[in-house]
């Protein structure tokens, strides 16, 4: 029988002694150890000796909780950690005989606390934390030691200041969720040299421009709406060309052009800019978007014809460009306006109803048309050789709602 001691662990200048038993390797330990949050003081059986430390931590983080209104905490005692409500352990990489706390889940638990300090940055064996729609405040806690941490949600909390860098770095972080709080300030460039797979930023107060490393992330869902981020759509992202399938940047300021590479985006299916201050024509690579099934382009600045090749994309499902410039439709878009695909609203191709006032469109054409930067390539079709057409016109379809549009809720999805 050999005894192991674990001194002065210590959180928020609370210590515990914690006497840990191990027997014949087993990990099954005993703890008993005066407690100042009034747990009981007999003594605590733990399946394993990574259990038995952070016991001390989740009773410490239990004392700074100021609202449980679901009592999610109240079975929060005792030696049996892998059933408290919202705590799951499992087996980790370095000793796979081992039994560890791996994930938290506090998903609407509506648990208020000042800071998650001193928690999830404590527990050594943490690989995911989600906490949807609660009142954590303060900063976010530096993971980066956290050497299985890989999915971190803090979406629809109460959480300020600048964009949190001390998410920057953590190597294997996949899944970043912060939407819904109140971030401000500018995007840092290094996030997008992160190997992330989402990035959910959304209905924040970030400003300043997308850093022109806006494409070196390998993201597959990207959702920055509801800022107020600036400046034109970088030209990397043709760079997201393997890996980006749904992208949200509605309801911003961005402006300038919409870029040639964006038609490189052979794995995309949703592209949303509505309501932000772009402009220019349409460049015809998006005829080469072969999966795309909803484009949002509405309440914008663009002009001039809408591409046919674009109309007679085969998965096309949505196409809305009201609230724009335009002055032209062919017969394949116009076929996609009678089956209720495309929306033209408020446009100036006067042959259809509900367009803009003839002195209105004037005006825009005469004072504000913005000519783009590099001009020669809105005709190009990179992918003129294999790109479908769907002559005859297309059916109104049922779609399944995508993914990302669901981060424009507060709750978890």
């Amino acid at each position: 029988m050999e005894i192991l001691t674990y001194n002065t662990i210590s959180f928020l200048f609370l210590y515990f002694f914690v006497s840990v038993l191990s027997q014949n390797g087993s990990d099954i330990s005993p703890i008993g150890s005066p407690s100042p949050f009034g747990v009981s003081t007999k003594q605590l059986i733990f399946k394993d000796r990574r259990l038995a430390v952070v016991y001390p931590i989740i009773q410490a983080f239990r004392a700074t909780i100021t609202e449980d209104p679901l009592n999610r905490t109240g079975n929060w005692v005792g030696g049996d950690i892998c059933n408290y409500t919202g705590f799951y352990c499992d087996n980790p990489p370095d000793n796979l005989s081992a039994i560890a706390l791996a994930g938290i889940d506090f998903n609407g638990f509506l648990l208020g606390a000042p800071t998650l300090e001193g928690f999830i940055d404590k527990l050594p064996d943490l690989a995911i934390f989600h906490a949807n729609s609660n009142k954590f405040a303060g900063s976010i806690p530096d993971i980066s030691q956290l050497k299985y941490f890989y999915e971190l949600d803090l979406s629809n909390n109460v959480h300020a200041g600048t964009f949190p860098m001390t998410v920057i770095g953590v190597k294997d972080l996949s899944f970043l969720d912060i939407r819904f709080n109140l971030f401000s300030g500018s995007v840092p460039p290094e996030i997008f040299n992160q190997a992330l797979e989402v990035l959910f930023i959304n209905n924040n107060d970030f400003t300043a421009k997308l850093p022109e490393n806006f494409g070196s992330t390998p993201v597959r869902y990207l959702t920055l709406a509801n800022n107020k981020l600036t400046g034109s759509i970088p030209r990397s992202i043709g760079n997201l060309n393997m890996t980006l399938i749904e992208v949200l940047l509605l309801n911003n300021k961005l402006t300038g052009c919409l870029p040639y590479e964006v038609g490189f985006l052979k794995e995309l299916k949703l592209f949303d800019v509505e309501d932000n201050l772009l402009t220019g024509p349409l460049p015809c690579s998006l005829s080469c978007l072969d999966k795309i099934e909803l484009l949002n382009l509405a309440n914008n600045l663009f002009y001039w014809e809408v591409p046919e090749e674009l109309c007679a994309l085969v998965n096309l499902e949505n196409l809305t460009l009201s609230g724009n410039y335009f002055t032209k439709v062919g017969p394949i878009c116009r076929k996609l306006i009678k089956n209720g695909i495309l929306d033209m609203r408020q446009n100036c191709v006067h042959d259809l109803p509900d367009q803009r006032s003839l002195l209105e469109c004037t005006e825009f054409y005469l004072k504000y048309i913005r000519f783009c930067p590099y001009p020669e390539t809105y005709k190009i079709i990179p992918c003129k050789d294999d790109y479908h057409h769907h002559w005859e016109g297309s059916k109104a379809k049922t779609m399944k709602a995508p993914v990302t549009y669901k981060t424009l809720s507060r709750h978890k999805f």
